[in-house]
């Protein structure tokens, strides 16, 4: 089995990127309405993550989960930090974050494609 195209680099630079506007941009965005949920998305977004994990795309994997999951859990940041900012922030700062989005998913695509095919129960 091979190992993940997750290696430090331009796109995980760009995806962890993408994962900080979404932490900030988001309760950003819902304080408004609600100082609770507000930080409930804080904690979801940091926590699914780093609970959820391919094996052989983190070094340590508390809940094994297929890729499609671990796909899933990084388009989940990058629509928050999409939305979000475009309700959160000043359309320039929205307009850059959108940019971030487009070169974070066209920088993944390589991790994307092994993810599809990682096995649930690979070996590290």
């Amino acid at each position: 089995m091979t190992r993940s195209p997750n290696r430090p680099g331009p796109a995980s630079a760009l995806r962890f990127a993408t994962e900080l506007v979404a932490w900030v941009a988001t309760p950003w965005a819902l304080a408004g309405h609600s100082v609770l949920l507000a930080v409930a998305s804080v904690v979801v977004l940091v926590a699914l993550p780093t609970v959820f994990a391919t094996p052989g795309d983190k070094e340590q994997v508390l809940v094994p989960v297929p890729g499609q999951v671990t796909i899933g859990l990084v388009l989940l940041h990058m629509a928050a930090a999409a939305v979000a900012s475009w309700l959160a922030w000043p359309l320039p700062a929205a307009i850059t974050v959108w940019i971030l989005v487009a070169a974070s998913v066209l920088a993944e695509l390589p991790r994307w494609r092994w993810l599809i095919c990682a096995p649930v129960h690979a070996t590290v």
